[in-house]
């Protein structure tokens, strides 16, 4: 997914994720244009996988 598909469908890939881990909050979710690796850096910590592993599971929502 590019950052431009994830910008676009951001609020319904955020539904999805917090549907999924609902211990995350709105701040781990904040999506700001050319902060995309912070916005993986903070999913990273809160679900304990690679930032590798987020884009391919925020690619397959």
């Amino acid at each position: 997914m590019t950052k431009l598909e994830i910008k676009g469908s951001w609020n319904e890939v955020k539904g999805k994720l917090k549907q999924k881990y609902a211990h995350l909050t709105d701040d781990d979710l904040l999506f700001v244009d050319g902060k995309d690796d912070e916005l993986l850096g903070r999913l990273q910590k809160a679900i304990g996988r690679t930032k590798e592993e987020i884009r391919a599971e925020i690619a397959a929502l």
